[in-house]
């Protein structure tokens, strides 16, 4: 694998633009609960059906989209078909990783411990880029997960009622993101396109979801091809998840890694944390839930960690 080579510092109209361009991948990522709780409470969709079928439509909506607006976005490139098959790894892992997560540990909890990412990811690249691991980055990575915590309510102690196992999941779906999150980087770092790269992780990440589908459904006791295609003739179902696929997640996932074309691996992750307050304001006003106190509190907490840490960055010039 080639050595990565640091980008130059850039100018604050590119950190801007980082931001706003991390901000959006944020919204985008909160929409997506909305979409999966709709389709595994009305249509009781597996995690694993549901993610292959997430990961098929992503692929399928990106090669209409890059056929018609820019067809060398098409070619892997050479050699890199390796690559983007571990990188498909990494997205697979993650998105399993997560989905048994909140079926162990419950949202609240899973949402937190999916987000010790954070903490990962500014060590990791503290190790690997030489990102600088700053007293101020510290504090907002801090601050940020207490937020966290505050808003998926996991302050309750009946929200921690886990099993050795459901923890050991929880955190090993922080290190696969902070580990994307990285690779993401390189991917940025070596000059790769980050739509191409999209494009190919996904497709092998559904390449590697559906024996997964497929093993799932029979441990169940229903026929492979029944689960696979679990949602039948019923229409609703599948526009539902076709536009999850080809709205939140192709703007998540591909927003988040156009970000790190600009910022620090450990800085976007920290903006994405901003998630679970996006979907909490989502969920009060599409969904009627109530925001409670501590959630507004939370939300304060999250937005005051990438508020500092613009402003450090705004005064020190660094990257």
């Amino acid at each position: 694998m080639e050595k990565s080579v640091l980008l130059p510092a850039p100018d604050p109209s590119r950190l801007a633009k980082g931001y706003l361009i991390c901000v959006a991948a944020t919204i985008s990522w909160a929409f997506t609960g909305i979409f999966i709780r709709y389709l595994t409470v009305n249509y009781q969709l597996s995690p694993l059906t549901l993610s292959f079928w997430r990961d098929v439509f992503v692929v399928l909506g990106l090669v209409m989209i890059f056929s018609v607006g820019n067809r060398a976005l098409l070619p892997p490139g050479k050699g890199r078909l390796p690559y983007f098959a571990l990188y498909g790894v990494v997205v697979a892992l993650f998105n399993g990783l997560w989905s048994f997560s909140v079926a162990l540990n419950g949202a609240a909890a899973a949402t937190v411990l999916a987000y010790s990412s954070a903490a990962f990811t500014a060590l990791l690249a503290w190790r690997l880029f030489r990102e600088p691991l700053t007293p101020i980055k510290v504090l907002a990575v801090s601050l940020g997960l207490g937020g966290c915590v505050l808003v998926a309510g996991a302050y309750d102690a009946a929200a921690w009622a886990l099993n050795p196992f459901g923890i050991l999941t929880g955190l090993c779906s922080g290190l696969i993101f902070a580990v994307y999150s990285l690779m993401g980087k390189f991917t940025a770092n070596r000059g790769i396109n980050s739509w191409t790269a999209l494009l190919y992780s996904f497709a092998f990440a559904a390449l590697y979801f559906l024996p997964l589908s497929l093993l799932g459904g029979w441990l169940q006791g229903v026929s492979p091809l029944q689960s696979l295609f679990w949602l039948g003739n019923r229409p609703l179902g599948w526009l539902v998840l076709f536009v999850l696929g080809v709205g939140p997640t192709v703007g998540g996932f591909g927003f988040y890694s156009l970000s790190l074309n600009y910022l620090q691996a450990s800085i976007a992750n920290l903006i994405a944390m901003m998630e679970p307050l996006i979907t909490a304001v989502l969920a009060y006003l599409l969904l009627g839930e109530r925001l409670t106190p501590p959630q507004l509190l939370g939300g304060g907490m999250i937005l005051g960690s990438v508020l500092i840490l613009r402003l450090f960055e705004m005064r020190s010039g660094n990257r």
